[in-house]
């Protein structure tokens, strides 16, 4: 069963994800969303031969409802930031030590401050102890890395052990 489905919730999420994408659960519907589940692990798993595995689910749910809450937050910032142009935005490159050291949870830290807007990571360092991250709008670089390394670094490495 393992050969069969080598990510059981990935598979699952890729269902649900995609019959929420097409807003229906007909048959066609979830016999596409299961075939995605069933073969995109398969092709994809080689390319994670030592992902980390979770090790605690509660962490990684608080972790999603932080990551939803927080990009419905910089969504209506970086909408009032356009929309009132009277302000002065303060665009800089900040530097975020890093103290996981997993790629795969590098990956996803990553990716979370990308999704974020007003942020974009730009850079990983080739000895993976730097992030480079692009903000939008920063008043005060050190308040930033701690509030990054609080909010999502250190659930990750909860989550991850």
């Amino acid at each position: 069963m393992k050969k069969l489905f080598p990510k059981p919730i990935l598979s699952v999420l890729l269902l649900v994800t995609w019959c929420l994408a097409q807003m229906s659960i007909s048959p066609g519907n979830l016999i596409m969303g299961a075939l995605l589940g069933l073969f995109v692990p398969l092709y994809t798993n080689r390319f994670w031969p030592n992902a980390p595995k979770v090790q605690k689910f509660g962490a990684l749910f608080k972790y999603i409802a932080v990551f939803l809450y927080d990009v419905v937050v910089a969504n209506l910032q970086v909408a009032w930031w356009i929309l009132l142009p009277q302000r002065k935005l303060r665009p800089r490159f900040i530097f975020i030590p890093l103290t996981v050291d997993h790629p795969f949870v590098i990956t996803v830290f990553a990716s979370t401050i990308s999704l974020t807007p007003g942020t974009v990571s730009a850079h990983v360092s080739g000895d993976r102890k730097m992030l480079i991250v692009h903000s939008l709008n920063c008043a005060d670089d050190a308040a930033l890395v701690d509030e990054i390394k609080r909010r999502y670094e250190e659930p990750l490495m909860e989550i991850f052990g």
